[in-house]
Order: C-alpha cells, then structure tokens, then sequence
C-alpha cells in the first residue's frame, strides 16, 4: 500500500487542532498518517485506501461516538455510496486488528461507531508550545531557562505518558485467547474429556445447522472437518474415552442421535427418538426424546436403551427439552428448554423427584455447563438483547454476568482445570431485503430486523400489504431487543415506525391494510393482544391481557389467537374488545404460522388432532370456520405461507447451509380453492416440481411471498464468530 496521505479524513474538531497528526498507537498497532501505514510492531499491515481512511477518522475521534453520516461525509465526500461500502471497510479493519470481538471499535446500534481502545502518540511527536512574551520581564528570561524549561517540561509529559500506560485499565480482549480464526463463523464448542481437543459446527448457527462438524487440537492445531452430513444437526458430545463424539439430527418426523470419530469417516446412529445426548458414564446416557406430538423431555437409559427412566417433561405439551447437562456428582442436570421460544435454564434433580426449578438469569437460555468440581454452573443467555455468558454458584448463589459489551458470547464448555472457559464470540446483523424484477435490494439499513430463526416465532415474519405496494417488518435496536412495526414504500423506498413505544412480538395485518393485531409481553406479566390503526388516527386499544398469543384477524375482522388451556393450546376466536371468546376447534394446535388471504385456513406446526404417536406431528392446515383440519406434510415441520393473492402456497423444503442453498417450492393453486390438491397425508416424500405443474423452484428459505414467485422478501443475517478462551477467576 503506497500512498502519502489519505484523503477524505476531515480535520480534527477545534479542540483537536493542537494533537499531533503523524502518528498513533494503540495495542500493539501504530498508524502513521503521514507515511500512510499501520502497522503491527515491525510488520505492515495491508488496508485498502477506503479502509485506512475510515481506520484513520475513527482513531482521530478515538473515545467519541462518531456516526454513519459523519464518517461517510468524511471518506466518501463526493460519492453516494450504500452501507454496505462503509460495513465492507469496517469488516477488513477488523479482520485486520483482530477484532473479531469489537472491542477495538464498537457499533453503537442505529447511531454509528467508537474506537474504544487508549490511543496515544509518540513524544516526539508533540508540538512545541510557543513562549509568548506577556510582559517586559519574561521576555528577559535567559535561554538557558527557557532551556531547562523545556526539558522539565517533556520529562513532565513522558512522565504522565508513562503513568497513564502503567494506569490505563486492561482491555478486557487482551485477556481473551482466540481458538479459530475463520472469516465465517465456528460456533457451540465441545471439549474432550482431557481437554486437549475442541469440536464445533463451522456455522452461522448452532441449532439444527446443516453445516459440518470440525475438530480441532489444542492449542495451536488445524481444524479437520469429520463429517459430511447434510441433515440438520446440533448438540455435540464427547463421550467419556473421547473417541467417540455424538450429535442430534433432525429428519421429517424424527430424531436421532448418531456419532462419529474425532479422526473422521462414517456416521452410524446411536439412538432414534434422542436428541442433545451426554454421557452420565461408559456405559449410561443422558438424551431428550419425544413422547408424543413435540412434547420433548428428559431421560436416561444404556446405550442400548435398557434401564430407562423419565426424568423431566416440561408441563406444557408444546415444551421441548433440546440439551441436558449433568453435574459431576450425576445428582443433578442443567436443561435447556424451549416453549416456544428459549426459555430460562432449569436445574432438574437426576432422581426425576421433581420438576426442579430455574437457574441463571431470567432470560433466552441456549448453552450451559458445569465446572469439574460441581461448584459452578454456567451459561449462555439473553437478557434483554443481549447475549452474555453468566454464572451461578450451586446451589443457591445469585446469577453473575460474566462478559459483557457489543459482542455475543454462546456455547460453554468447561477444561479440567476449571481456569478458562471456551465460548463462541461474534456479532450479528439482520435486514430485510427484498427480490424483484430490478435484482435484490436491501430495504433495512439500521437496527436488527427480527424472524422466526431468531425469534422462535412465525407471526414475526415481513408480510406484503396486500397490493404489493409496501412491507412491513419488525425491527429493533439489537437483536433480542425491544422491536418496533415498520412499514417500507417499495416505490419510492421510504420507510417509517409505523408505532413507536410498542414491543411486538407477533403481529398480523388486516386484509384492508388499515389496522394491526399484535402480541406484546409486559414484564412479569401475561402476555397481551392489542389492535391499533396504521395511520395513527386513534391509540392502540387493549383486546386481552390474559396470556393469549398468535393473534390474526378472522374473516369478519374478529381476533383469531391461541388459547392456553393446562398443558394444551387451542385455536380460539374472540370479539375486538375481548369478548364472546370460543374455541375454534375441539383438537389440540401448536405453533401457529400464517394465515390464507381469504382468512379461511391457518396453519400450525401441530400433533395429530387425536393426539397419537410422534411421529404423526406435522404441518396443518386448520379451517378458521371449524371443521377438520388438512395435512401440509404429516411427520414434518414445514414453514409455509400464501401469496398475497392467494394464487400460490410456499412450501419451505431445505435451509441454506456453507454447501448447499436454500428451497422453497411455490404451488400453484386451483382457482376458486385455498390450498393446492394435496393428498391425505400432505407432501412429504413427494417430488413437488413433478406433482404440481407449474411449481416454481425458489433459492431461500421462509420468504415472505409478493405477488408472483419471482417478487419476494427475506430477511438476510450477517454473521462472523469464532471461538475464544476466556480466563476465569475466584472459583
């Protein structure tokens, strides 16, 4: 890289005009503006132009919030440029200073960046202060003064400099050990019994990934990867003799658990029906399996399934238990729940005496652990937006946050030697984008645009106004985080907060595109259901505030929503204000998705109306009039949604993975129908393109249809994570 001075960067703010321009340090980095290179210790580090100017401004406002706008005007003066220009800079920085945590340079969500680090410049750099004569007698002084003067005062200076470096508190990165080191992302490590090897999936994400499994020897040895397995997969274990390492796939109605060698090779199933599978010792296992519909829970057997017991099944029938990890003294386990979404980590006695009570922080609890001896349990949660490692001392200590700031910490996995911890750290952005006839544009720019991968729930998803002419979409500050109705113009690309200070949790649109049903869930309180006009004419009104959720608007306008009733969930109708409440259908639903354009079908992810085997679970489609429900794909959970005009169902077939793409199948249905001509049992096993002419083929998964199969929205998440060792004191 040769150029002399970067152009672009804007002068310092007044107040800055008296510091030095040539040159800062920081770390171990130097940047030298003048000479137009950064530089680590001895070695030159390449950077782009663009990318040493955006560096450059950001070290120069070091410790100030800088915005988008600013930092735009600054490098990009005379260009109009897309976000994109300036995130692509920001990604080479931090590649390039090994910020893959963002402790160098934080994203402050919606308002721009700060260069966090303690920046300072040489001392030879300082500019000499002029000795202005004040009056008849200073202007006397000797030189030899002025001299000694001069050299108190840089003694003085590099005193100050010295004691600030020896002061300044350590940066909580440089106590942080990377582990890998992948421009993707290595996600939810495992260790091996001895510590001595890592496995993790090489993923954007780590439930039901269909990306692959690595192994990696520590500290300092190349990621292998030892499968090829293209199904979705989670939950990887070492067994106790570390030659063997389980983990749970998920097929159309059913859950296995297989393993595989840590050198490689073939895959062999284990166990079926199991899921999130530990080993208590040689010869017992650990595992979650379903009984009946989705209701997953927590048992132990032989590897052979001999000496089988229950040991926890959450109340609710729609709960699921996807992980289980014992204590060292096997008397206890740490469970992770979902219902619909991740729930708050449970501590469960082994024993199966109890259903045992919530541990950690109240929050979305993915990961968890123990220390070796049993003193400490850990996890991964999310309070509050945002997702942090925490601990607990068994058995009646006070949650504790461990980490902390602008990154994601998940995944726990504990060495022998309890002094470290590994976890996965990164970041993630999410927008809306939208494919049209003019290619594929990105319609969110800022903020973090909430669907049901990151949600759990189906009534999250962007939906088009029924003309076609507008999309609307959650979007909040950071993912987790209060999330706010969007509505973007696709003509003219405006976009708005349709209602400000309203936390959504799922919401429907109604057929007339002039009012909204919406889901909150107040603090400590049961959840509500809410309508509210889109032109702001009139407040939003209060429906129910009884712990009702998934609400859409029925056929006459009335308010479609699920009903909790025990353990069990029922598709149930209600008045605008709250009354006249009926259930819809006698059988049980589970997790709604979304509703036809006519309003006459909503679909569900649900068991068997008659509540049979597990296998016998599925995709329905349920009539809003009551009546027997029609299968989508029996023994299977598909996302599927209607074109605006009703004309075609989207059927979601396969997830995008690092290497394959993502499916989804519009089917075309009859005029005068709602849903195509399915047989009985739905379209598992099926070729769609040949059983439905007139298919079309669609790269993406759960897209929110417009008005013809080539016209779509998604919504699209950026993600880099790798894994870290982090230092842990006061055990």
């Amino acid at each position: 890289m040769a150029f002399r001075k970067p152009t672009g960067v804007s002068d310092p703010e007044p107040h800055e005009e008296g510091r030095p321009r040539g040159q800062y340090c920081f770390a171990d980095f130097t940047l030298d503006l003048e000479g137009g290179f950064l530089r680590r210790g001895v070695q030159e580090v390449t950077l782009r132009p663009k990318a040493f100017e955006v560096l450059s401004y950001l070290v120069k406002h070091h410790g100030r919030l800088v915005s988008k706008t600013a930092l735009t005007e600054a490098v990009w003066p005379d260009a109009a440029i897309t976000d994109n220009s300036l995130a692509q800079c920001l990604l080479e920085i931090r590649r390039a200073l090994a910020d893959d945590s963002q402790q160098l340079i934080r994203t402050v969500a919606r308002r721009g960046y700060v260069f966090t680090a303690p920046v300072t410049t040489p001392l030879l750099e300082f500019p000499q202060q002029p000795v202005v004569a004040v009056s008849e007698h200073r202007s006397r002084l000797s030189r030899k003064n002025i001299g000694v003067a001069a050299v108190a005062l840089l003694v003085g200076v590099a005193a100050v400099l010295v004691l600030m470096r020896l002061n300044s508190p350590t940066r909580r990165e440089l106590n942080y050990t990377q582990i890998t080191n992948f421009t993707d992302s290595a996600v939810a490590p495992a260790l091996s019994p001895d510590g001595r090897m890592v496995a993790f999936f090489r993923s954007d994400n780590w439930f039901l990934t269909r990306d692959q499994i690595f192994v990696k020897m520590l500290p300092n040895g190349e990621p292998v990867q030892i499968t090829h397995d293209p199904r979705p997969k989670y939950g990887l274990a070492f067994s106790p003799d570390g030659s063997r390492i389980a983990y749970a796939t998920s097929q159309p109605g059913e859950w296995k658990t297989n393993i595989v060698s840590p050198l490689g090779g073939d895959t062999t199933e284990l166990l079926s029906n199991a899921a999130g599978l530990t080993w208590l010792d040689p010869r017992h296992v650990l595992f979650s399996e379903i009984s009946t519909g989705q209701h997953m829970g927590m048992v132990t057997a032989t590897e052979n399934r001999s000496e089988y017991r229950k040991i926890y099944f959450p109340k609710d029938e729609r709960g699921m238990v996807h992980l289980s990890y014992a204590s060292p003294d096997r008397k206890w386990a740490l469970a992770v729940e979902m219902n619909p979404v991740w729930q708050p980590c449970r501590l469960v006695p082994l024993d199966g005496s109890s259903e045992g009570r919530q541990v950690g922080p109240r929050g979305k609890c993915t990961s968890a652990a123990w220390s070796p001896d049993g003193k400490w349990m850990y996890f991964g949660v999310e309070v509050e937006g945002n997702h942090h490692l925490w601990r607990q001392r068994f058995p009646a200590g006070e949650p504790e946050q461990i980490t902390s700031g602008p990154t994601e910490e998940d995944g726990v996995a504990v060495p022998p030697d309890s002094r470290s911890l590994i976890t996965s750290i990164g970041s993630r952005q999410s927008a809306v984008w939208i494919h049209d006839n003019q290619g594929e544009r990105e319609l969110s720019s800022e903020g973090f645009v909430t669907f049901p991968e990151t949600s759990g729930l189906f009534g999250t998803m962007p939906v088009f106004s029924r003309d076609a002419g507008s999309l609307f979409y959650l979007n909040s500050e950071s993912e987790g985080a209060a999330a706010e109705l969007w509505r973007t113009d696709l003509k003219s690309g405006k976009s708005e907060a349709v209602l400000r200070g309203m936390s959504i949790l799922e919401y429907d649109i109604s057929t007339d595109g002039k009012e909204v049903v919406f889901s909150t869930q107040p603090i400590g309180k049961p959840s509500q259901i809410w309508l509210a006009s889109l032109n702001r004419s009139s407040p939003p009104r209060l429906a129910s505030s009884s712990g009702e959720d998934s609400p859409h608007f029925g056929r006459a306008g009335e308010i479609l929503y699920r009903l909790s009733e025990g353990k069990t969930h029922y598709l149930a109708r209600m008045n605008r204000d709250g009354s006249n409440r009926l259930m819809v259908v006698p059988y049980a639903i589970g997790n709604v998705e979304y509703i036809s354009p006519d309003r006459k079908w909503i679909t569900t992810i649900s068991p068997t109306p008659e509540g049979s085997a597990a296998t016998d679970g599925g995709t329905l489609a349920v009539p809003t009039d009551g009546g027997a429900p029609r299968w989508i794909c029996r023994g299977c959970g598909l996302a599927t949604a209607w074109a605006p005009d009703g004309k075609f169902l989207y059927v979601s077939l396969r997830r995008e993975s690092r290497g394959s793409p993502a499916k989804t199948v519009a089917i075309s249905i009859p005029q005068g129908q709602t849903l195509p001509n399915l047989p009985p049992s739905g379209i598992q096993g099926l070729d769609l393109e040949t059983a439905f002419p007139g298919a079309h083929v669609i790269e993406a998964w759960n897209i929110s249809p417009g008005p013809e199969p080539s016209v779509f929205a998604y919504v699209k998440t950026t993600t880099h994570r790798n894994l870290f060792r982090i230092p842990l004191r006061d055990q």
